[in-house]
Parts: C-alpha cells; structure tokens; sequence
C-alpha cells in the first residue's frame, strides 16, 4: 500500500511541475500599504496554530486587509474550532484526486483568485497545499526557503529554524513586507 502512495505522490509531483511550468503569472508588489488581501494556505493539521492565524486575520482585518486562508486536514472528523469560520475553507482527504491533487471548487476560486500577497504555512511541504501555492495567480508569494527545492514557487523566501513558530513567522513576513517597496517584475 505504501509503495502505492508512493508512485502516486510521484506521478502528482510530475503533474504538478508541469502544470507550474505552464502557468505563467505577473509577479507584483508596490507595497504594504496598498495590499488588500492576503491568501494563506496552511496544514491544518496544526489545529493549535489555529489560535495564531484566528489573531493575524483580526489584525490585518483592523487594517482593512481581507484575508481567506485555505487549509489541508488530513482527518476524516473536522475539528470543531475549523467549522463555521468565514474566512476559512478546508480540503479534506476525500476531496484530493488519485495523484493527491484538490479537486473542490473551493480550492479552484483560491488558486485563480489575485490576492495581493500568499502566505505559505505548508511547512511539511504536503503536495495538495504545494499544488494551491504553485499554481496560486498571487502578485507575490511567500514561503519558506528549502535548500533542496531550487525551483520553490516562492518570490520571497523566509529562512527560518525548524519547527517554525506561526506566529514568528508571520511577523517575520509582514516585517520584510512592510521593508519591500517595489512596482512590477517579471
């Protein structure tokens, strides 16, 4: 059965890098001031990073910034703390196709939608939150810097210790966020 999972994984990184070479995007930045919404993809996994991100959303909404986060719980029971929150949306298991791909509306809105900055809390680098980062339509992208992924779908990379903590590294990201004042890219 592992050895399935396997060859599935990898078939769905092949997908997925093929698919990444073909979507080309417009990087774009201008500034900490002129973002108005934010996308997160993260592992819910981590419900006590719940806390964290529940008090990052409040604050950046504060400042007139929306923000949707889109997560990836591995469970078959959705913790009751990740039910009912408006600006969060939840892939489940049964919702990933045979090569660990998302396949839900949810996760097609999110990846095509042009959020002024994506932050990446995928920090066990699981492929169905890869896949919403990679092919994510964001001016700028977020992450961690990972030595062995020289083709990361980053625009800036964080280079922080392991385990991370979320709420160091989302001050860290709106540090070097509020340090960048730039136009267009390409």
């Amino acid at each position: 059965m592992e050895l399935l999972k396997n060859i599935r994984l990898k078939i769905g990184n092949i997908i997925l890098k093929n698919k990444a070479a073909v979507n080309k995007r417009k990087i774009h930045y201008s500034g900490i001031d002129e973002v108005k919404n934010i996308g997160i993809v993260w592992d819910a996994s981590k419900i006590e990073d719940f806390a964290c991100l529940s008090r990052f959303c409040q604050k950046m909404h504060e400042n007139k910034t929306d923000v949707k986060i889109m997560g990836y719980f591995p469970g078959n029971n959705l913790p009751n703390q990740l039910t009912a929150v408006r600006y969060l949306s939840i892939i489940k298991k049964e919702e990933l196709n045979i090569f660990y791909h998302p396949v839900s509306s949810d996760t097609s809105t999110f990846v095509s939608k042009r959020f002024d900055v994506l932050i990446d809390m995928n920090f066990k680098k699981l492929l169905p939150l890869r896949y919403i980062s990679s092919l994510s339509n964001a001016g700028l992208k977020v992450g961690l810097f990972d030595s062995e992924n020289g083709n990361a779908p980053f625009d800036l990379m964080m280079d922080l210790k392991n385990p991370v903590n979320v709420e160091e590294y989302l001050n860290q990201v709106i540090h070097y966020l509020e340090m960048i004042k730039s136009g267009t890219a390409n």
